[in-house]
């Protein structure tokens, strides 16, 4: 399989008309499943992506637990979230989860981006970030439910987990399935792994987990990566993963409502200036002649230029540079005067 523009069913900012995949007839949804269960947290996958897409973040600091780093960010797309638990009969669990991004079927983040082609999602369902459109406004990471993307400190643009788009174009698994040691993460066609997340689930309650399930959120139209959770009733106590996710209504608001009133605002003041035009008709000369008339009378009167047949605002005008004329022949006649009596004094002491 490879990834081309035609495979692109969504584009950030855009109202794309690209069909969707089954349309097209494309078969080859995918799904990454997680089986937290089993996790070792040997960290094998976090350091696979690393590896893969070059990233080196900041050293951190040792705070006493196996939480390192602390928290994903541009230059880490994936973490393992270590967290004890106590269940009910007072039994101590080590709740490990892989975190990045969850791949929305609805992708909250495409959602928000105001740049059009920064984000784009394939209609294998992996949602991917084009960093050369990106404008770094952070947008994403609002629109984001799972708090997910984050912005460069070094380049101002926004990076997520990619799910190896590179490696699934020419038939590879994601770098982080390829390495986990105990199996917990595969990856495969959407139904494919469906159906083993639900053999997974089975076999948990038949371990003494009645609550097991899978967690595959509806309220973004279910994810592209998804967890089989011991205590799936629960999923908050998985380092606080959302119970019902769903898009911000403030994005939601925005996109859906505010931009459309915005262009029928816009359309609405064009369509006034064409009835407008139908009703009353293009300006005439009739028209203007008032306008005209009073704005030619406003500028004679703004520059001492009066209509020949007013004979009052002539005289006055007339008067007003006869005294201008006389007060600077008076300075005229001072100076000159000054300048003789300099003259002369100049005379006597030479003398």
């Amino acid at each position: 399989m490879t990834l081309q523009s035609q495979d692109v069913i969504r584009i950030s900012a855009t109202n794309s008309l690209t069909p969707g995949p089954d349309a097209r007839h494309f078969e080859e949804r995918v799904t990454k499943l997680i089986d937290v269960s089993i996790c070792t947290g040997c960290k094998a996958c976090q350091s696979a992506c690393d590896e893969w897409n070059n990233l080196r973040d900041k050293v951190g600091v040792n705070d006493g637990t196996y939480n390192d780093p602390f928290d994903l960010s541009a230059e880490t797309w994936t973490v393992i979230r270590f967290d004890e638990h106590v269940d009910e009969n007072g039994k101590l669990e080590w709740l490990m989860r892989k975190d990045g991004c969850m791949h929305c079927e609805e992708p909250g983040c495409l959602k928000a981006c105001p740049s059009p082609g920064a984000i784009v999602q394939f209609a294998n369902g992996i949602v991917d970030f084009e960093s050369e459109h990106c404008i770094g406004c952070g947008y994403c990471m609002i629109g984001c439910p799972f708090k997910i993307p984050h912005v460069s400190e070094k380049d101002n643009h926004s990076y997520k987990c990619t799910l190896c788009s590179d490696r699934v174009a020419v038939g590879q698994e994601p770098a982080c399935a390829k390495t986990c040691t105990t199996g917990a993460i595969s990856f495969g066609q959407r139904q494919d792994m469906l159906n083993l997340a639900e053999e997974r689930v089975a076999g948990l309650k038949a371990r003494g987990f009645p609550n097991a399930g899978v967690y595959n959120p509806p309220g973004v139209g279910g994810t592209h990566v998804v967890y089989v959770l011991q205590h799936a009733d629960q999923p908050e106590i998985y380092h606080g993963l959302p119970k019902n996710p769903t898009i911000s209504p403030v994005v939601l608001g925005w996109k859906d409502w505010l931009r459309p009133l915005g262009a029928l605002g816009f359309l609405g003041t064009i369509a006034a200036f064409g009835a407008h035009y139908l009703a009353v008709g293009p300006n005439t000369d009739a028209h203007a002649a008032p306008i005209a008339t009073e704005t030619e009378d406003k500028l004679k009167r703004e520059e001492g230029v009066v209509d020949e047949a007013d004979d009052a605002w002539e005289e006055r005008v007339l008067d007003h540079w006869q005294d201008v004329a006389n007060e600077d022949a008076a300075k005229a006649q001072q100076a000159e005067r000054h300048s003789q009596d300099d003259d002369h004094d100049h005379g006597k002491g030479g003398k």
